[in-house]
């Protein structure tokens, strides 16, 4: 005898495609009570079938989302019910969302960022110089940095404790660190990079001075030159006469 289907209600042919394939999904969510039934795809297919029968809105809330939309129009036949309704419009929102959906979605992420941002600024945390210098160390030593003094972060602080200068000295070491490794990287000469700032002023004035002792040589040869011309001249017996 052919059982016949109860108005309002899906057919028992699509119940038993959806729970067939459910069946067969895995790390699908089920009750506690249910957990320890539902290892075995038969078991889970026999959950999905009895849900579907008796309470098709809580199917679609807990399984609604992994239906596809050619499943979701199986629940049709429900619609007059305003709970499966309002699953039935949410989910295909999801599925296949219209223009004014997808424009109310841009202008609420928009606005969630925006409000996440307002946050960071008045935090005061994400946008401090400390931040910033941790995230991004070397840019913030090309337009920053490169222009503080470098050797007042080493220094201890009023009212700070010796353990923590030295945990603030070894984070700095890291920074600057990460400094050196980005200007090798890129090729920035050897004298300029973070910390040899006095190496440049060195070799200048090891160079000055280099010159200038060349320069002492040259007038030391000159004078040399000049007396030994001027000795023989003597004693050459060079008279001048007005």
């Amino acid at each position: 005898m052919e059982v016949k289907q109860k108005k309002n209600e899906v057919s028992e042919e699509a119940k038993e495609k959806i729970s067939e394939r459910l069946s067969n999904v895995e790390n699908l969510w089920f009750p506690r009570a249910q957990q320890s039934t539902a290892t075995l795809p038969s078991q889970r297919k026999s959950i999905f079938h009895s849900l579907l029968t008796r309470d098709p809105s809580l199917f679609l809330e807990r399984y609604g989302s992994n239906l596809t939309s050619t499943e979701l129009t199986e629940f049709e036949t429900l619609k007059e019910d305003y709970e499966i309704n309002w699953h039935l419009t949410r989910l295909r929102s999801v599925l296949t969302p219209t223009t004014e959906e997808l424009r109310r979605k841009a202008v609420v992420a928009k606005n969630r960022r925006r409000a996440y941002l307002d946050r960071l600024i008045v935090g005061g945390v994400y946008f401090s110089e400390e931040a910033m210098r941790e995230r991004e160390a070397y840019l913030h030593y090309e337009y920053v940095g490169k222009f503080q003094d470098r050797f007042g972060r080493r220094m201890a602080r009023p009212g700070e404790r010796w353990s923590d200068t030295l945990l603030r000295r070894c984070e700095e070491a890291v920074i600057v660190a990460k400094i050196r490794g980005e200007q090798e990287r890129i090729g920035v000469p050897r004298s300029e990079w973070i910390g040899n700032e006095g190496l440049q002023e060195e070799e200048e004035e090891e160079e000055e001075e280099e010159e200038e002792e060349e320069e002492d040589d040259d007038d030391v040869e000159k004078d040399e030159t000049v007396e030994v011309v001027v000795v023989g001249l003597g004693t050459g017996g060079l008279s001048l006469r007005s």
